[in-house]
């Protein structure tokens, strides 16, 4: 089959056009012919970093993680799948998982499900890695109807997702952005858009909690923005957030009595560990997207399979808004 492989690492690292193996299809596995694939700031730090990651494949590598496609073949023990099903899932593309930019995956059934029927494949493929990280941040953090939700970034990939989640499961939803593009999103998504750049955090958190603070924090920019999630959130309230590679101080937290959930959704592709939640996780977003809970935003630039070279630039650009798609 066909394949877009890298042969190494770095800045400079460029991806090939190459025939490689047909994957087998082991038990518990069903063979997908991929119609899209998204790209995630994940898979542009893998091709990077490389081995500075530990989970980054040997190379020759297929990267990718994102897919929607259709059923080929079904491996032994597989229930409830037939050949022709839509699916969709996030199944490869790091360790050992070869990826998603080749014509076909042989993907574990506990990693993916069926497509949401009201989308198209290029729309279903935006959605898992960034959908499942929001559902479980805001599960984890136990969101509540009637709780006031700030979510930092919200017109981003995992950011969007999780305002509109956030909405589904009847919360008081506001967001931070910081142009005006963004901000008009936010406000389309249904949460009230905060401008990071020209309001403080003792203003927001004033005019819109009257100084209590939000009951949930979904901080998806993270790192340094901890802090501001910290000070954002109510006492005794939940913050969650995507990226906590960092030293911080806890301080705060702790004379709030503050809960911090760090959400780390690849855990289960990387240690085979509890593999089935994830495919129970988008059973569930395909019914709320079905019940028209979550719709993905996806970017308004269209890269073919050869072109993922250029739709790995758009989304390091920062210009896109939404998800950036390659299809087959």
């Amino acid at each position: 089959m066909k394949a877009m492989i890298i042969n190494g690492y770095g800045e400079n690292a460029v991806f090939e056009a190459a025939e490689v193996d047909t994957p087998e299809v082991e038990p518990g596995h069903v063979l997908v012919k991929i119609a899209a694939s998204s790209v995630n700031t994940v898979d542009t730090m893998i091709r990077k970093m490389g081995k500075d990651l530990p989970l980054s494949p040997d190379t020759p590598a297929i990267l990718g993680m994102d897919f929607a496609g259709t059923i080929k073949a079904i491996g032994d023990g597989v229930d409830g799948y037939a050949v022709g099903d839509e699916v969709y899932g996030c199944a490869g593309g790091l360790a050992d998982l070869p990826g998603t930019l080749a014509e076909l995956i042989a993907a574990d059934t506990n990693l993916i499900s069926h497509k949401p029927q009201n989308l198209s494949m290029r729309e279903a493929a935006a959605l898992p890695l960034v959908a499942i990280t929001a559902y479980e941040g805001l599960h984890r953090a136990g969101i509540k109807a009637g709780q006031k939700v700030l979510v930092h970034g919200g017109s981003g990939g995992v950011g969007h997702v999780a305002v509109q989640l956030a909405k589904h499961y009847g919360a008081e939803v506001y967001s931070t952005g910081g142009g005006d593009r963004q901000m008009a999103l936010i406000e389309r998504l249904g949460a009230t858009p905060i401008n990071y750049k020209t309001e403080t955090i003792e203003s927001y958190v004033a005019k819109h909690t009257g100084g209590a603070g939000f009951d949930l924090v979904f901080d998806s920019v993270g790192a340094a923005n901890i802090a501001n999630s910290f000070e954002a959130a109510a006492l005794n309230g939940q913050v969650a957030t995507t990226v906590s590679m960092c030293e911080l101080d806890l301080s705060v937290a702790h004379f709030k009595g503050l809960s911090l959930h760090v959400v780390f959704m690849l855990i289960p592709m990387l240690h085979n560990f509890k593999r089935e939640q994830h495919a129970t996780i988008l059973r569930d977003l395909a019914q709320i997207v079905e019940a028209g809970g979550l719709k993905p935003v996806i970017d308004d630039s269209h890269f073919s399979f050869e072109q993922v070279g250029q739709a790995h630039a758009r989304l390091e650009s920062g210009q896109a808004l939404g998800k950036v798609v390659i299809e087959n």
